[in-house]
């Protein structure tokens, strides 16, 4: 049925930083606060399993569990939420060398349950995936590139410490 079939959004950016350092920013989830815009916590809960704090419309917080699947050292990190199939979210997330010496172009794949009905159902509660993963990307090159966000468009209000002393 149409619903079933997961949407598929799919971005990529470019950051002026090498893989290996892109990707092992990102490989700690637990950065993923400083660049996501909804998501404002994330706490280890075990070997690659992860519960994250969400804040979703009208200031409404919710938890998901959140285990990797998957991860290729300076190519590619899989994670999902912890949910039975037909609910599942999963993200893809691939790194490899830009165009210019020292950047690094980011893909994420992500895809959300419910189809077509499940994307009309976020944005009428004021969530907007397909712009979301664009501009979550946009703060990681931010964060990356600068040491903090300069933009929280569709993003949780925070500060941002420097994320050069995470890379260190």
């Amino acid at each position: 049925m149409w619903f079933r079939q997961p949407h598929v959004i799919d971005a990529s950016i470019i950051i002026q930083r090498a893989v290996a350092d892109v990707f092992g920013y990102y490989r700690d989830l637990t950065n993923m606060p400083r660049f996501l815009g909804d998501v404002v916590a994330v706490e280890p809960r075990g070997a690659d399993t992860y519960q994250w704090t969400i804040r979703g419309p009208w200031r409404i917080r919710g938890h998901w569990t959140v285990r990797v699947t998957e991860r290729r050292e300076n190519t590619l990190i899989r994670y999902e939420t912890v949910a039975p199939r037909w609910r599942r979210v999963t993200w893809e997330v691939r790194f490899v060398s830009g165009p210019e010496c020292g950047e690094t172009r980011v893909r994420e794949i992500l895809r959300l349950p419910f189809g077509w009905f499940g994307m009309r159902i976020m944005a009428l509660l004021g969530k907007h995936p397909v712009t979301e993963v664009g501009d979550n990307l946009k703060r990681l090159k931010e964060v990356l590139e600068t040491g903090r966000v300069l933009s929280y468009r569709r993003a949780v209000p925070r500060s941002c410490p420097s994320a050069w002393t995470r890379l260190l």
